[in-house]
């Protein structure tokens, strides 16, 4: 970093904290003001707070580290843009019509306070569980690899660069979301969005010109990386409906294979999709801040057409991370990946070896390679990039070698977006993307504290104390953002003491989302379903999910394993999404029975909250508040959605 970088990265804070003080003078001492910016926030603000809350920093971490192993396979959930016009289309009009502060109020109006309860119950709990020790995780990844040489001396402790990143971020989040609400969020992350944006496009130009050009990319990296659509079983393996993980005789049940095969991507990612964009507080609150069902609309449209740039400018920057380390183009990330002892890694012991990440290549020039055998395998070698197997033909200066595999360091691939903005981009551009990196953290910790302040507040608080005044629900709504920043400061040991934690907490909203997904969904769609169909659902459906996550716990974080052929190994070694539809088709059965099992719903109580009892007045309000643009603006995502699918296919 220099002094360059170091000036681009204080005036960003500059910038920052001027307008969060600027939103701050203009606020309100009202509910409606401090949880929904007093429902006066228009369609560009909502379009752009949704898509920075969403792109958190570890995205940034998450989605180019699975990049750089897997390719473009986790694609699929960031071209779920459309999710954002189901929102767009089907949903802001029951919510902005309900005038609801929460989704879980939403609930209750259709349903009963019971299901309420529940569910702001379990939002809670898991936005303190994933998306604050995710995004604390992630954070402390960036500040580690950008800034290693920061430190701080407190007496006789001395805070490293994850501490003093995670620290001051937080901390500094946490003043402007506390003191500003849901207005300065807002305000703050549409700034967040295009630095975020602006800095990730530059990391995805300077490395494809360093690495020479897309068609490098694509034959370095191979077909397989740019397939979107994993087979059911691995390449080499034989796949059946037994339950079985043989390595020696690769055969291994389908449903054990967690490459994200193209069934699970196909039906499982959309129910976690719908639950996340359509129905999750932390996104639809920007909606429920719009001032009228126009605005949310459009902010939602403008959000889905911002959804489109994951893939660009987080997914293709770790794949050409790994590019330029094996290609040996940039000797520091090669040096940064080639930590492998390639003699223990392809020895017996190999499945242990956890430090090495095998990754299949497409095809790779090893300048002044040589061919040898280690550990019984053909490597190709130079000293400092190591290829094993594939085909291999002499080239001018080298060994050319063809779908071969390469064990690199399992840390640098998940840092790889910090590690290309170390080690590719120029001084000045650095300090701009360091910015974008900032942004991101804090836009997603800004939108999760103030969510879980408004659903504790609104839907536990404004309860308990009925009569509470508006100064009242708004010092609470404070003082509940305040406790979210210290669980965040208190998570930091935890998450820098469990690296195995990250990838663990991905599977989590999996396992939560089909019940809320299920109740939200039916409930909107079909009007004879009622309040016990609804608590039935959830409860059995979160009921699973616990138990599944009770059953990866010990492995993920503990090591602990379950006798081959057990049942609870076989349900540790379904593949989350699978387990996920399971959850899903339970809990809409469980719904389905159990309402028609008890007397239907009161009409009356349930008027404009499903399209069944939708009244005519509504529709024509509903009819007034879009136009072609709207339309159009929307197929324009679709037709892009759709040629990303048919290019990504290998």
């Amino acid at each position: 970093m220099t002094g360059l970088d170091w000036l681009i990265i204080g005036a960003y804070f500059a910038v920052l904290f001027g307008l969060a003080w600027w939103v701050i003078l203009r606020g309100k001492d009202t509910a409606d003001d401090y949880f929904l910016a007093g429902r006066n926030l228009g369609w560009f603000i909502v379009g752009a707070s949704i898509f920075a809350s969403n792109i958190g920093s570890e995205h940034l971490v998450g989605l180019a580290g699975s990049g750089c192993t897997d390719g473009v396979a986790m694609a699929h959930y960031e071209l779920h843009a459309w999710c954002l016009l189901i929102l767009a289309w089907v949903f802001v009009p029951f919510y902005l019509r309900s005038k609801v502060f929460t989704m879980p109020e939403f609930l209750e109006r259709r349903f009963s306070p019971g299901a309420r309860w529940l569910l702001s119950l379990i939002s809670l709990v898991a936005y303190v569980l994933t998306k604050i020790a995710v995004g604390i995780f992630a954070g402390g990844v960036v500040f580690q690899t950008l800034l290693p040489e920061v430190h701080l001396t407190i007496g006789q402790f001395e805070l490293n660069s994850f501490w003093v990143g995670s620290v001051l971020v937080i901390v500094l989040t946490g003043l402007y979301t506390v003191l500003g609400g849901m207005r300065a969020v807002a305000y703050t992350e549409a700034l967040q969005t295009f630095i975020l944006v602006a800095g990730s496009a530059l990391v995805t130009i300077y490395g494809l010109i360093t690495l020479g050009g897309w068609g490098e990319l694509r034959q370095i990296c191979g077909s397989e990386m740019f397939n979107l659509w994993k087979p059911l079983a691995p390449e080499g393996w034989t796949g059946t409906w037994k339950p079985v993980l043989d390595e020696k005789a690769k055969v291994m049940a389908w449903y054990f294979n967690s490459n994200y095969p193209w069934l699970g991507m196909l039906i499982c990612a959309p129910i976690s999709g719908l639950w996340y964009w359509c129905t999750d507080q932390y996104i639809v609150q920007r909606c429920l801040g719009a001032p009228s069902e126009k605005e949310a609309r459009r902010g939602a449209i403008w959000a889905a057409v911002l959804k489109l740039l994951p893939v660009f400018i987080f997914i293709i920057p770790g794949m050409i991370c790994l590019a330029l380390s094996v290609s040996g183009r940039s000797e520091a990330l090669r040096n940064e990946f080639f930590q492998a002892d390639l003699e223990k890694v392809l020895s017996s012991e190999a499945a242990s070896h956890a430090e090495a990440k095998r990754i299949a290549i497409g095809r790779v020039v090893v300048p002044n390679g040589e061919q040898k055998v280690i550990a019984g395998q053909s490597v190709v070698t130079n000293g400092k990039v190591a290829v094993v197997g594939g085909t291999v033909e002499p080239v001018e200066g080298g060994l050319a070698v063809t779908k071969g595999v390469v064990y690199v360091n399992s840390q640098a691939t998940q840092a790889a977006f910090p590690l290309i903005v170390r080690y590719v981009l120029p001084p000045g551009f650095r300090g701009i993307v360091v910015a974008g990196l900032l942004a991101a953290l804090m836009s997603s910790l800004s939108g999760v504290f103030n969510a879980s302040s408004t659903l504790f507040t609104m839907d536990f608080y404004s309860k308990l104390r009925p009569n509470a005044s508006q100064h009242e629900l708004v010092w609470t709504g404070r003082v509940a953002t305040t406790t979210m920043v210290l669980i965040g400061l208190a998570w930091i040991p935890v998450i820098q003491g469990a690296r195995g934690l990250y990838d663990y907490l991905q599977s989590v909203q999996g396992y939560l989302a089909p019940p809320i997904f299920t109740v939200f969904f039916l409930g909107v769609f079909w009007k004879r379903l009622n309040a016990k169909g609804c608590l039935w659902a959830l409860a059995v459906g979160f009921a699973l999910g616990v138990f599944r996550l009770a059953v990866d716990t010990p492995v993920k974080l503990f090591g602990v394993q379950y006798p081959e052929g057990s049942f609870l190994w076989i349900v540790n070694n379904i593949f989350f999404q699978y387990f996920a539809v399971l959850i899903f088709v339970v809990s809409v059965t469980v719904m389905i029975v159990a309402s028609y099992l008890s007397a239907p719903p009161d009409e009356s109580r349930i008027q404009g909250l499903t399209f069944g009892t939708i009244t005519e007045e509504q529709r024509r309000q509903s009819r007034a508040t879009w136009n072609w643009r709207d339309v159009a603006a929307s197929a324009f995502v679709l037709a892009c959605i759709v040629a990303a699918y048919l290019y990504f296919r290998g």
